[in-house]
Formats: structure tokens, sequence, C-alpha cells
């Protein structure tokens, strides 16, 4: 079977890790990448040996590249998903999928219309933390899902960023810079979500960048840091959500725990790919620690990717779809408009639970090392 060819557009500072995993899975061949800056895209392919460097146009004319990866800033997104699309070519886009709920529909709705697939990130809930946590639960260890609580909880990106400014812009924040894992992972346990409700506020309507190399520079906030909600999953289980830029001091709270009938399940972060994972049933003094169902326990970003393109050619549906990070994404908006509205929302899209992946450690058509 021929290798899909696969282009990357964004030669940012997330681009050296999918560059990095591609060429690992056999069936993918990672062809090209462009960027706005070329000396950028010039820089990323000699650094990773990828054969072509190029413009964006001349990318989406190459007739040889099945999908292209868009990695570029979140504002356009929708707007070169939808020229990748239009280019006749598969897209897997980082998350969020858009920033705008519309936006998001004319990429899937032009999908829809050209025959082709959408993926997004985030692909972690593959790996193997998330999906030994999902045997368990589906296997019974912790009963029936009553609750869930997730927190993702810190101090902001101005003080380790590089150039932090985008976070705090539309789009941005806490809530859509890493909430898209926590929900992303919290669906793949417990399903959809039926209604949010939510708190939000701009803590800090302005921010000053700590990290170089843009030290002292003031970022004038257009977003919510901190935001609060509850989560009535399909399936009954209501969850809660906290995520904050707003905590200089940090926070000692667990990135997600799931309650059952029999016990509680400790999730580990899902903006990773491994563990630990621990347990504790009802009637029991202590957590214990389960093993690991698989060895995907490292960056393996472009887990996705190699996922779709296996999913594409043997005609079968991708886990990081494209209805997987439109209902994230309504999810997010969600938690704002009950906030501004004073009221709950009540999501109008919804999606499969994703299939558990393979348990094998080679999986994806993962290459032999």
């Amino acid at each position: 079977m021929k290798p899909f060819t696969v282009g990357i557009i964004g030669c940012g500072y997330i681009s050296s890790i999918y560059m990095e995993n591609i060429p690992a899975y056999n069936h993918l061949t990672l062809a090209a990448c462009a960027d706005l800056d070329l000396e950028r895209a010039r820089s990323q392919a000699k650094q990773f040996g990828i054969p072509k460097a190029c413009s964006v146009q001349e990318l989406l004319d190459d007739p040889e590249i099945d999908m292209v990866i868009n990695l570029t800033l979140p504002k356009v997104h929708a707007e070169v998903s939808l020229q990748i699309l239009e280019a006749g070519k598969h897209v897997y886009v980082e998350k969020p999928l858009a920033i705008d709920l519309e936006d998001a529909k004319r990429v899937l709705a032009k999908a829809a219309e050209k025959g082709l697939a959408v993926g997004s990130a985030p692909d972690t809930f593959l790996g193997a933390g998330i999906q030994t946590a999902l045997q368990l639960i589906e296997n019974g260890e912790i009963g029936v899902p009553i609750g869930a609580s997730a927190f993702v909880i810190g101090r902001g990106h101005e003080h380790w960023h590089p150039n932090p400014a985008f976070y705090y812009e539309k789009g941005g924040g806490p809530l859509f810079d890493m909430g898209p894992y926590y929900l992303t992972a919290l669906i793949a346990l417990l399903g959809p979500i039926k209604r949010i409700a939510g708190s939000a506020r701009i803590s800090y309507p302005e921010r000053t960048v700590t990290s170089e190399p843009n030290a002292g520079q003031k970022i004038t906030v257009s977003t919510e840091t901190h935001i609060a909600g509850t989560i009535d999953f399909a399936s009954g289980a209501i969850g809660t959500l906290i995520s904050s830029f707003d905590a200089f001091g940090g926070s000692s709270l667990p990135p997600i725990e799931i309650y059952g009938s029999e016990g509680t399940l400790l999730v580990p972060d899902p903006n990773t790919f491994g563990g630990p994972v621990r347990i504790r049933k009802k009637g029991e003094e202590n957590f214990t620690d389960i093993p690991l169902v698989s060895d995907l326990q490292e960056n393996e970003r472009g887990l996705g990717v190699a996922d779709m393109a296996d999913a594409i050619l043997n005609g079968q549906k991708h886990r990081a779809s494209g209805k997987l990070s439109m209902h994230v994404l309504e999810a997010m908006h969600g938690f704002l408009i009950s906030s501004q509205k004073g009221v709950y929302y009540e999501m109008e899209s919804s999606c499969e639970k994703p299939d558990a992946a393979p348990l094998n450690g080679k999986v994806f058509n993962q290459a032999e090392a």
C-alpha cells in the first residue's frame, strides 16, 4: 500500500514534535513543510530531514500530498483548514478546531462537500494513560460513573512562553488553550455532553511578561482567564471543570478524578500520554497504581494523524475526529455563554465516544525502532 503523504503548514514551536514523530509511522511520509516565514520552514526542514520547504500555496498545489497538518495560530485555524480542503486534501489541525463555532461548522461542511476527512488535536487521549483509565471504566472497576472533577490551574503563560500575547486574545485563555485536553479526555471516558453551566471572568485586565525575550512587555487581556463550571454528560454523570491563569501561587489539585459507584479513579494529566493511573475501590484505604495498557507514554503527538491516515486507507472511522473536536469547541463556548447569560447552555452538537485504541505497543502502524 502506498504510504500516506503528509505536509505541514506552520513551522513554529509545536511543529518540531510532529516532525520528529511522523516518520516513525510506516504508512506516513512527511514530504514538505511550509510557513509564511520561508526561512523558518527551511530551518525546520533541514533539522528534521524534510525533503521540501516551500510557501503555503506551493504545498497546497502539490498533487502528491494527501493530508496537511495545520499548525498555524488558533485564530487562523479555520481559514487555513478551509484552504487545505479546497485544495482537495484531508486536514488534521492543532487544537482548537476553530475559534468561532460558525467557522468550525464551515470546516466540517466543506469536508463533507469534498468527501474529505477532518481530524483535530488533542490526540493525547490515545496514549497509555487515558486508555488505561478507559479500560478500567469499561471493565466496571469503579462501577457506574457518577461524577468527575478536572482542574487546570496555573499562573499564566507570560511567566515562561517566549511569545505569550496570543494566549490572552479571543480564542486563548486557559479554557481554549488547555480545555481541549481535559474536555476531550472526559468525553473519551464518559461520553458526550448534554449541557453546561459556567462562571467566567477576566481577573487582571493587563499582564506583564516576565519571560525572555519580551520581559517587561504589557499584554492587554481580552479573554476570560478564570473559568469554573459544571458539565452534565448524556450518560447522567456530572463533572466539574476549573481552568485558570490566575493562580499565581499555583495549585495542588489533581488533573482529573472520576467517581464511580464502586470506587474512584485518578486520571493522569491529559496533556501527556502516560500515567500514573491509580484506583481506590470502596472499602479500601489506599489508592493502587495500575499498570498501563500500552507503551505509548512519551510525547507521542502525531498519533491522531497516524490513526486518521490508517482509518482513511482502510475505510474506517478515526478517533480524533472533527465531530469530537466540534463538540469540545461548543462545550468551551458553552461555559462562556452560560456565564454571560446566567443560564444553562444546552449543547446542540454531539459525538460518538471514540473507540478504544489498540492495546498492543506498536499501534497505528508504528515502525519498528
